[in-house]
């Protein structure tokens, strides 16, 4: 295995993908990226994968296998919501409404912030319907409602459940250490309230690496298959997480806020990335270029590399991949 390694000014992070209008680049967007190889080592390296990143929902695996490891009983559909950013389609709100009934607890025990759902299309329904924002349309909810749910089940506080210092989230420390390889250098506060953990995206890409190859019935394991098996639940029916886990058997793939993107094949190969500016629209031709590197092709690839940019109806550019 031959490792590379591309490189920017120092402190500048290189240029992963461009904006084209009409021919002309009209901007940029940087970040850093890794591939790993099946054996674990780097095979490609853009840019600095050794600083830590907070991962954002890129580390929700982690937490869905730190409430296994803390007794939940989880499988299924369930264990996928558990670690999901679900779009608010109405079967993710079903299902986050009947895990919250079947361990006696409601909408109000959330603690994740009131939100539309997070597919646009689905949002634009649900305000047509005359709904508001709501804690279970967050698409957090279903991580938020299985974590109340496991500390019920061990009869710690729900009321502080997302203190950094609470019984769970220190398991769930601990599973990203073990997974990742490397100690939290960071804590933090995502978007929906829980602490988030910073690793590299090296570290990453290597926890990633770890579900996949776990044993069967580890937690970790479980975790990945359960994402494999219901992908729809991780993400939704629009959703570029399902795509590629529905139709390349065996990838274990989660974005994250900030444009964050962590993915891994059923042999070990995996890769993770981070666009500087946070740019949701750079995500896909990136994700698709680094997915090609692997030798992953298809109408999949292609979808979901596809950015067009438009000048009224008609396509005048697109945002595209630079490595």
């Amino acid at each position: 295995m031959t490792s590379t390694s591309t490189t920017a000014a120092p402190g500048i992070p290189p240029v992963l993908a461009e904006v084209v209008r009409s021919g002309f680049v009209e901007g940029h967007h940087r970040g850093s990226l890794v591939i790993l190889a099946a054996d674990g080592g780097v095979e490609l390296a853009v840019g600095d994968v050794t600083t830590p990143v907070f991962p954002r929902s890129s580390n929700k695996p982690m937490q869905a296998a730190a409430l296994l490891r803390a007794g939940l009983d989880l499988s299924g559909e369930r264990l996928a919501l558990a670690a999901a950013s679900h779009s608010g389609e109405s079967f993710h709100l079903d299902l986050v409404r009947k895990m919250l009934s079947e361990h006696g607890l409601t909408e109000a025990d959330l603690q994740t912030p009131p939100d539309l759902p997070l597919d646009p299309v689905e949002a634009e329904s649900y305000l047509a319907a005359g709904h508001v924002r709501e804690r279970v349309t967050m698409n957090c909810s279903g991580k938020h409602a299985a974590m109340i749910a496991a500390c019920r089940a061990n009869g710690w506080d729900t009321a502080g459940y997302l203190d950094p210092a609470h019984p769970l989230q220190q398991l769930v420390l601990e599973c990203v250490e073990r997974a990742s390889g490397e100690q939290v250098s960071a804590v933090g506060t995502d978007g929906c309230g829980a602490p988030l953990m910073a690793v590299s995206l090296t570290g990453l890409a290597r926890a990633f690496r770890h579900f996949v190859l776990a044993e069967p019935g580890s937690p970790e394991r479980r975790v990945a298959d359960a994402m494999r098996a219901h992908p729809e639940y991780v993400a939704g029916t629009r959703r570029p997480d399902t795509w590629l886990m529905t139709e390349v058997p065996g990838v274990l793939s989660k974005m994250g806020a900030e444009a964050v993107q962590a993915v891994a094949l059923p042999d070990g190969r995996a890769l993770a990335f981070k666009i500087d500016d946070g740019a949701g629209r750079a995500l896909g031709p990136v994700l698709a270029r680094a997915l090609a590197v692997l030798g992953v092709t298809g109408d999949v690839v292609d979808r979901i590399g596809a950015a067009p940019l438009f000048g009224g109806p008609a396509r005048v550019g697109e945002i595209r991949a630079t490595f």
